[in-house]
């Protein structure tokens, strides 16, 4: 569902849905739909004039797209009623299915045919012309691009497992060191570094499912192992969130596929913190479908994990990635400062008094995060005042 605004129809907040394949469901889903877009809406004083709503399915064996269209014409209905009530109206319901589409407004058969109208080939407009020459990649269907963050199946995601195991093993003593936190921390982002480096320097071409393929083999078990267990606590999560634009996003990016897709097995929960940075880093940098498609894994994964919540809620009211890419690049400004230690001039300053009481922990000893509450990183509880756990004891993941 698509809100539009003003008298030339511009585009605002989206909501996207799985269609529930449970009926009974369709008119709950349509009433709550309508509320959070309209009401999002609201919230931000831009009631939408109109909405637009697009039913995208797939035929069953043995069914074609209009059975498709007949099958959903309720739910179109039910959502039309849902707007309506709420005194916003739908222009246009359209169902998409098998290579066409068909409109539950239109009535009239010489614009909208009974067999439905095909769909525009991709690739064969001026305007995808311009785009190729452009250097513009081509992203692929729904199906494609969730295919691109599945995890590894056979004995590729068995071997990846045991390596998971292995590191999950040994990280758990060293977490429990004297500054075993803070060592790993540094660990994983000095090898995620080397990484994207190492991805920027061998830039594949071809198909996106070849391009994905030679990334596979950028990485070892071992190194992905290493960096998917790192990303689980949230302040290294956040320091590597910092990655999202100029020329570290597209390697970072296509770093963070890969290691969605090596948390096989077991370890498929733990894909969610690189699905949240790759739905980041595509937000970042203006490819919104993309950035749904890996935010929508990651909280199918994990219904409560907040970053990804809050970037979700985020791109569908349509607001501006810059506010938290100023918090980020704040945030790795201070890390730095903090990693350089005190300016000689500092040395020369009169010291304070020392305050009475348990002392307090200085910048170098107190992981960092962005300014504010609205960036990731700034809740360490589940809203019920409990800490959440990750696999073998870890740190938050949220």
């Amino acid at each position: 569902m698509v809100a539009l605004h003003g008298e030339r129809g511009r585009f605002g907040g989206r909501v996207r849905l799985g269609i529930p394949t449970d009926t009974a469901q369709w008119p709950d889903v349509a009433d709550q739909l309508a509320d959070c877009l309209i009401s999002a809406g609201q919230e931000r004083d831009a009631r939408p004039a109109a909405i637009i709503v697009y039913l995208c399915q797939e035929p069953a064996a043995g069914e074609s797209g209009k059975d498709v269209k007949d099958r959903l014409r309720p739910l179109a209905q039910r959502l039309r009623t849902a707007c309506g009530t709420l005194d916003v109206p739908v222009l246009e319901a359209l169902c998409i299915s098998n290579g066409r589409f068909w409109s539950y407004c239109c009535p009239d058969f010489r614009c909208c045919p009974a067999d439905g109208t095909p769909m525009v080939m991709p690739g064969t407009s001026v305007m995808a012309a311009a785009a190729a020459y452009a250097g513009m990649q081509v992203r692929g269907s729904l199906k494609e691009m969730e295919a691109r963050l599945a995890p590894r199946t056979g004995r590729r995601a068995a071997e990846q497992e045991q390596t998971l195991d292995a590191a999950a093993g040994a990280l758990v003593p060293r977490m429990l060191r004297r500054d075993g936190a803070m060592a790993v921390r540094r660990e994983t982002l000095d090898l995620a570094t080397a990484m994207i480096h190492r991805f920027r320097q061998d830039t594949p071409s071809g198909s996106n499912r070849a391009r994905d393929a030679c990334d596979d083999a950028l990485i070892t078990d071992a190194e992905a192992a290493d960096l998917i267990l790192g990303l689980q606590d949230r302040v290294t999560r956040d320091r590597a969130a910092e990655w999202m634009d100029g020329p570290a996003a597209a390697p970072a990016l296509r770093l963070w596929r890969a290691l969605a897709r090596r948390c096989a097995g077991s370890y498929s929960e733990h894909a969610v913190a690189p699905l949240t940075l790759a739905g980041w880093v595509c937000w970042s940098t203006d490819d919104g479908p993309s950035a749904r498609v890996a935010l929508g894994c990651a909280l199918t994964i994990d219904p409560d994990y907040t970053f990804a919540q809050l970037l979700h809620r985020a791109i569908n009211e349509g607001l501006d990635p810059e506010p938290l890419r100023r918090c980020l690049r704040e945030q790795h400004r201070e890390a730095a400062s903090a990693d350089d230690g005190p300016a000689p001039a500092a040395k020369e300053a009169p010291q304070p008094a020392k305050r009475t009481g348990p002392p307090r922990p200085g910048p170098a000893g107190r992981p960092r995060g962005p300014r504010g509450g609205t960036g990731p990183g700034t809740r360490t509880t589940d809203g019920r005042g409990r800490r959440r756990a990750g696999r073998d004891s870890d740190r938050s993941r949220r």
